[in-house]
């Protein structure tokens, strides 16, 4: 077994006494230290430092290691990687944003990972990276400005600054004055002919293009007639049995079966669970508030299985955010401009997230060191293995859960229209996709109450 260098050990040693680990396990934290050194270079792994450790927490649990001991080795490994963080930091100037490397840049957080840097989701739109073309980057300015006006979301601009770019390159940077409709029905017959596009991605290069030039080049779009709008086939969900969920979430770890608990229990969208704070737990009346799609929020009841559970992570995310403030921190993110009209926000509690991350981060332009949330891709790595050891042959992904709570609503014999509403539709045509799932048994026909 790999020894750990008497340096590093003295150090690791000296970590586990400022994170208030209680003596008794600092051997088991070594432990497990040494077995994950170990099984990396016995196995020769070479995913990602989460993939890594989320095998090396498998094998654990094929040695039949408890639940108990298992935390204890994800915190043992991820009070290592913070180490070996904080040391790197210290050894190296501080980058600037566009010297950083692609992996610092695309980083995300895990259990085991201490430090997050957080990525501007504007920047990643495509508008602000500055092309060879002056006049392209003011049009796509304009066209981020109007998006901006209107409040549309952060992915409504990333995708049609995307699409923007992407049909800049295709005509190499000509002129934006000189487009015409013949410039988009070319390009969108590339996508159609040449990139097999499926029907979707067509449409939503069409729309983010019609988008482009109405409030871009602040001219009409015009007629595209050789190009039909591509249709969308009909698309029957995959839909989970309640064992095979309960498969699931067993061979998931905390927090991310707590997260899937939720997905399933109250239908939620996978960005809409992971930006749940505190403050939109209410408890007393059994109801969770939804700030869903389209800034249209909602409501629906919190299954009163998991109850215990969430009040036991609202304590967790107490303590870790009175710990925060005692050593300084400047509390959490908050969204656009909430943080600017409230400046004291962050120090309060009601605005933490539900699903904190372990690590901080470094706000370069202020040096304060804060605490983000839990990440979507992190939900989405951890998922995939689960799915594989619950043996489930089908295509998992975060929003098969939210199909699956529609379905069995259903199979309840629940009215259609109480399921819109849960789910947050605006159109009663996009819940009635779940009818294809399974039989509706709910009675359609009205009768007179004199006849029943």
């Amino acid at each position: 077994m790999i020894l750990i260098p008497k340096a590093v050990f003295n150090q690791y040693l000296d970590l586990l006494k400022r994170n208030n680990v209680p003596a008794r396990y600092h051997p088991e934290y070594v432990k497990w230290l040494r077995y994950f050194l170990d099984f990396c270079a016995k196995y020769v792994i070479t995913h990602h430092k989460s993939e890594r450790v989320q095998l090396f927490l498998g094998k654990l649990r094929e040695k039949n290691q408890n639940d108990d001991q298992c935390k204890r080795a994800a915190h043992a490994l991820s009070l290592y990687f913070a180490m070996q963080r904080l040391e790197a930091m210290s050894q190296s100037p501080v980058e600037e944003p566009d010297q950083q490397s692609s992996e610092t840049a695309d980083s995300v957080y895990s259990p085991q990972s201490s430090e997050y840097q957080r990525k501007p989701q504007y920047i990643e739109a495509g508008y602000q990276e500055k092309s060879d073309s002056p006049e392209w980057d003011a049009v796509l300015a304009a066209m981020a400005a109007e998006i901006k006006v209107r409040h549309y979301s952060r992915k409504t601009l990333k995708t049609y600054g995307k699409w923007s770019r992407c049909f800049q390159r295709f005509l190499k940077s000509k002129s934006p004055q000189e487009l015409t409709t013949d410039d988009v029905k070319e390009y969108l017959t590339f996508l159609a002919v040449k990139c097999n596009v499926a029907a979707s991605t067509q449409n939503q290069a069409f729309n983010s293009l019609l988008f482009f030039f109405r409030h871009g080049l602040k001219r009409e779009f015009g007629e595209l007639r050789g190009v039909p709008r591509a249709k969308k086939s009909l698309y029957i969900p995959v839909v989970l049995s309640r064992e095979e969920i309960d498969a699931i979430i067993d061979k998931l770890s905390h927090p991310y079966n707590l997260v899937v608990k939720l997905l399933f229990g109250c239908g939620l969208r996978q960005f809409e669970c992971l930006q749940l704070r505190v403050r939109d737990f209410n408890f007393e009346v059994g109801n969770l508030t939804i700030h869903g799609k389209g800034k249209k929020d909602r409501t629906v009841p919190l299954p009163e299985a998991i109850i215990p559970e969430l009040k036991a992570q609202i304590r967790v995310v107490a303590e870790l955010h009175e710990k925060d403030l005692a050593a300084g921190y400047d509390g959490v993110f908050l969204d656009d401009a909430v943080e600017k009209k409230y400046p004291k926000a962050p120090k309060e509690f009601i605005h933490q997230w539900f699903f904190p991350m372990d690590g901080l981060t470094l706000v370069k332009e202020t040096g304060e060191r804060r605490r983000w949330h839990l990440h979507e891709s992190d939900l989405q790595r951890s998922l995939y293995p689960a799915v594989r050891k619950a043996k489930i042959p089908k295509r998992v992904t975060c929003h098969t859960f939210r199909h699956s709570f529609a379905t069995h609503l259903l199979q309840a014999n629940y009215d259609i229209r109480i399921i819109q509403k849960l789910l947050g539709h605006s159109s009663l045509k996009t819940t009635m996709i779940y009818t294809h799932c399974v039989p509706v048994r709910t009675i359609k026909e009205p009768r007179s109450p004199l006849d029943l």
